[in-house]
């Protein structure tokens, strides 16, 4: 019974700690948020089972996360809210060539970030950026600027 509360409690830490760690999805991660992410499951863990070792312990520590994750998800879909406190709001990086420094900076976002994704959608300048949006999953969303007719 302790292993299944443990194991609540290790999901929601784990989410809660992955949630103000970052916003990048897997493919971003810098190799230290990986090692933290990767630390910090491996501790949770740890507790989890605690002195028990057995395949019984493990498999119900597991099945455990595995629901609860289920029930995260149903509750998400089901709660537009719910959602926005697990996964967030999309927020404006840049908006019409300005940057929006307090999102920036609470997001530990560079310049950079966004031009390597204006890049990849073939945007050499940020003139002519319109928007540049953080979205729930980490990605970063490039909207192009409407060129004036002369």
């Amino acid at each position: 019974m302790f292993t299944m509360l443990y194991a609540i409690a290790g999901y929601f830490f784990l989410m809660l700690a992955v949630r103000l760690l970052t916003r990048r999805p897997g493919a971003q991660m810098t190799m230290f948020e990986f090692v933290i992410v990767f630390l910090v499951g491996g501790v949770i863990i740890l507790a989890t089972t605690g002195g028990d070792r057995s395949i019984t312990n493990c498999g119900m520590a597991i099945l455990t996360v595995g629901l609860l994750h289920n029930v995260v998800a149903w509750l998400k879909s089901r709660s537009s809210r719910f959602g926005a406190i697990v996964d967030g709001t999309p927020l404006v990086l840049l908006k019409d060539g300005a940057w929006v420094d307090e999102v920036m900076t609470g997001m530990s976002m560079a310049p950079e970030d966004v031009m390597a994704a204006a890049r990849m959608k073939g945007i050499n300048s940020i003139f002519d950026v319109k928007y540049a949006i953080l979205e729930r999953n980490g990605t970063i969303s490039i909207i192009k600027a409407e060129k004036e007719a002369a």
